[in-house]
């Protein structure tokens, strides 16, 4: 958080600069005073701080990333106050990431890495991703973004919600076919590839497990650009040893980062990313701060705020 990317993200909302007091604070001091005379509080983690003590005016707090899962329950907002996050912003490069990942997963890049350090020469042929079939598991903006990259490729998408619908995108595509959550175990056997899109609630914790790995087709390969806890990693790494699984390319863990001695380091074919998959270094604060900036317009204004966390559903 800088005051570049804050002047950044007022210039892209016209008028907001002139209605609105903003306050930069990094570690915390004077965070106290400044409280009692805030309606918006922008921040990454939960605060140190009693909000219901402090924050009495407090309308609106706002996380800087889309998963919240580390913030809930959200007993520590104030009455009244409503929590919102940044989903929406990671999209254009998460849709370069799963274009990446899919790919490197269809052409067993993963298995040729793997040879390349035991300095094996053994020559793989694969077909071309048109025609193969990417199930998404979740498919909000992170999932969305996945099926764009897979559409291009010409992939067949198939999409698994938690009430077995979606939304037409933008372009007005949707997904070849949508399933229910209830459906998974049908649906699995389908994938050539498996994309984990989906929110860490208390229902999706190691959603992906040995069993459900095991109803992949063999040589099926996963990406996880959701939350670690969504899948079961050990029995990934079971998966992947086992050859059941021909790669993955993964992008969050339970444990970050990864001691030198995690199992992962040394699970052939697989490509690990160090939970970067998405964060565009040139745009994420910025435009985190633009839907925060906006939500706190639409406070001003009493018109509806985008990005309103359902603490029920935990996203």
């Amino acid at each position: 958080m800088t005051t570049a990317a804050v002047d950044t993200a007022l210039a892209g909302c016209p008028g907001a600069a002139d209605r609105l007091d903003i306050r930069i604070g990094w570690d915390g001091d004077g965070l106290a005073d400044a409280l009692p005379h805030t309606d918006m509080l922008v921040c990454a983690r939960v605060p140190a701080i009693d909000l219901r003590r402090h924050a009495t005016r407090l309308r609106c707090v706002h996380a800087t990333g889309a998963g919240i899962d580390g913030m809930l329950p959200l007993d520590w907002l104030p009455d009244g106050a409503c929590f919102t996050n940044s989903s929406g912003v990671h999209a254009a490069k998460a849709q370069e990431y799963a274009l990446m990942a899919l790919l490197m997963l269809n052409s067993r890049l993963p298995q040729m890495v793997t040879r390349q350090r035991a300095a094996r020469w053994q020559q793989v042929f694969t077909p071309r991703a048109a025609g193969k079939t990417v199930v998404i598991v979740g498919y909000g903006d992170m999932g969305q973004a996945a099926g764009r990259a897979a559409r291009s490729l010409g992939m067949r998408v198939v999409a698994v919600t938690r009430s077995g619908s979606t939304q037409a995108q933008s372009d007005g595509s949707l997904p070849d076919e949508v399933h229910a959550i209830d459906a998974l175990d049908r649906v699995l056997p389908a994938a050539d590839l498996l994309v984990l899109a989906m929110p860490l609630t208390p229902a999706t914790h190691h959603l992906i497990d040995a069993a459900r790995l095991a109803r992949l087709r063999p040589g099926a390969s996963v990406i996880n650009v959701a939350r670690a806890g969504v899948l079961d990693g050990g029995a990934l790494r079971d998966a992947l040893s086992a050859g059941h699984l021909s790669g993955a390319v993964i992008d969050v863990f339970e444990q970050e980062p990864l001691p030198p001695d995690s199992p992962w380091w040394s699970t052939p074919n697989l490509i690990i990313t160090p939970h970067s998959s998405s964060d565009d270094a040139d745009r994420y604060i910025v435009d985190a701060l633009g839907i925060a900036i906006r939500n706190a317009l639409a406070l001003l204004d009493g018109l509806p705020l985008t990005n309103v966390v359902d603490a029920g559903r935990g996203y």
